[in-house]
């Protein structure tokens, strides 16, 4: 599917614009962290060990199989748990002896994960015109990590450490809503703003969130670390980038500059 950059045709019956919205819900890896280039590089000791050479994708969609399944599977267990738990599995399917503390290693290494280069100064841009909140699948001591390379102080911040589950579980978005309720915002008045179409997107639309798409994976084929969402989910709006999404709201708010 390609669209091109900024609002969809609604199936809500309204025209939309970004500036409709008073919060803004993150996910938070593989929007605003660049996860995928964490993951690979927390993963080299184990695939430069592996007989066979791996692809980047073959990489990532093995990594994406293994968490989604251990999520599912453990929807307690923390992030910081889980990882080391995903990289035994790969070590096993690559034929790859790895000790449980470089297995725990990999579940640390989640705060050191990059920004997006855009991040930083979108965000300091959006802060200034809606509440910022994270709906983001790790636990609170990782994305404390990966909140010092964002460097912004988000409004409201709610992890799957805190929900007990792992998107896309319906009980994660209603949380999310739920709490945002208790600050005095409706859900017409939020806008969930992510790149994964399984973890965010698909349970967006079961619950008529209006969401925004930053398809970062734009010039990539497949879905690299996230899984396959099966039918595609409604969006309303598409960027290809943060820095987009920042220049979109730009020119709504003030046409002429």
């Amino acid at each position: 599917m390609y669209v091109m950059p900024g609002a969809v045709p609604s199936e809500r019956g309204r025209d939309l614009k970004l500036g409709d919205f008073k919060v803004l819900t993150f996910d938070v890896y593989g929007t605003l962290i660049d996860w995928e280039t964490g993951i690979i590089e927390g993963l080299k000791l184990l695939t430069g060990r592996a007989s066979n050479s791996l692809g980047r994708d073959e990489i990532l969609e093995a990594h994406a199989y293994h968490e989604s399944t251990i999520q599912r599977l453990t929807p307690s267990k923390l992030y910081r748990d889980l990882l080391p738990v995903v990289y035994r599995r790969l070590a096993e399917e690559w034929n790859v002896t790895a000790s449980w503390d470089e297995c725990k290693a990999y579940g640390a290494s989640v705060g050191r994960w990059p920004a997006f280069a855009d991040s930083v100064e979108t965000l300091e841009y959006l802060k200034k015109h809606y509440r910022l909140a994270v709906l983001t699948n790790t636990d609170n001591v990782s994305f404390a990590g990966s909140n010092q390379k964002l460097r912004v102080a988000f409004d409201n911040v709610y992890t799957a450490e805190d929900v007990g589950s792992y998107k896309p579980t319906p009980r994660n978005f209603e949380y999310m809503i739920e709490a945002l309720g208790r600050h005095g915002y409706d859900k017409s008045q939020i806008l969930h703003v992510a790149e994964s179409l399984f973890h965010d997107h698909a349970p967006a639309n079961e619950f008529g969130l209006t969401n925004c798409w930053i398809y970062r994976r734009h010039d990539k084929e497949g879905f690299g670390a996230t899984m396959d969402p099966g039918s595609t989910p409604h969006v309303d709006f598409r960027f290809n980038s943060m820095a987009e999404f920042a220049a979109a709201h730009r020119a709504e708010t003030d046409p002429q500059n």
